[in-house]
């Protein structure tokens, strides 16, 4: 049985680099082995073809040369973790994809080799992110929330009752950090457009709110229990999902979000609100598949 682990990507990037340090805190903290992993085709590899990037540099040398610095970063970051290196002969997205099924979580990083320092996730990071088996973590935002200081995670609770992969994985991001979890789960006034809508406004709205706790609640129930040293702040916001988590990823080290599973297989359904976080958010990100229910 394949070890499980914790797998970063690697392309000599600015991003990348900043991924791999995340990757060995991250592997430090939950006592997993990291994988380094950099995708590259054979023809590539061997400098037979243009590309841009590392093997303009001098084909195999330049890549190997990239992977064992990428590798020596990372054993200096944390000493104590296993750190291994691969380089597979396939292009990234399929290669990433692969190892995502069989790992703790896929960390890459926002932004590619030659891309312009934005707040737009990379076209490859959005696509890893899409096609993944298993949890992505995409490493993005300030200092202070890659360094961890401020000690807490969030997690985004959908109106849905299949947000529990996503939940747990958070609660379980946020013992091993000895953080707070803050759950958030965001909540729509209704339309009161015409005169009699208006006269039952206030009453829907206290019914409204009511309800978002108890989903808060129940999604929380069983995943917490689990950790039942958790110091868990429960969040019920007034607006749009998207808002919401990016106003409390303002002072978070991870936020945490579920995407369904497409139903046919190849990959998760991202909608708005996940693709702007991946977009925006101040601090990492993590994408969590739900199992249907």
């Amino acid at each position: 049985m394949m070890e499980r682990s914790l797998v970063v990507g690697v392309d000599g990037s600015r991003s990348s680099l900043r991924a791999v340090d995340w990757a060995a805190d991250e592997a430090a903290r939950l006592g997993l082995p990291l994988r380094l992993l950099h995708a590259s085709l054979w023809e590539r590899y061997e400098g037979l073809t243009q590309s841009s990037g590392p093997h303009d540099e001098g084909g195999q040398e330049a890549v190997d040369r990239l992977v064992v610095e990428a590798l020596e970063r990372a054993e200096r970051r944390a000493p104590g973790v296993k750190v291994t290196a691969d380089v597979l002969p396939e292009e990234t997205v399929p290669a990433l994809r692969r190892a995502s099924a069989h790992a703790y979580a896929l960390v890459v990083g926002s932004r590619g080799r030659g891309a312009l320092t934005g707040v737009l996730l990379g076209s490859v990071s959005l696509a890893v992110t899409a096609r993944a088996v298993g949890p992505v973590i995409v490493v993005r935002g300030e200092p202070r929330n890659l360094d961890g200081g401020f000690g807490r995670v969030v997690v985004g609770v959908g109106g849905r009752p299949d947000t529990s992969d996503a939940v747990r994985f958070a609660c379980a991001e946020a013992a091993a950090r000895e953080a707070e979890l803050e759950a958030v789960h965001a909540w729509r006034q209704p339309a009161s457009a015409t005169v009699e809508g208006s006269l039952l406004f206030g009453a829907a709205v206290p019914a409204r709110e009511a309800h978002a706790r108890q989903t808060l609640q129940a999604a929380l129930r069983a995943p917490i229990s689990a950790h039942r040293c958790l110091t868990v702040r429960r969040e019920t916001v007034e607006g749009t999902a998207r808002k919401a988590l990016l106003d409390a990823a303002q002072a978070a080290d991870l936020l945490v979000v579920g995407a369904r599973r497409r139903g046919d297989g190849r990959g998760l359904w991202l909608g708005r609100t996940v693709r702007e976080v991946l977009h925006r958010a101040p601090c990492p990100v993590a994408v969590v598949p739900e199992r249907a229910t």
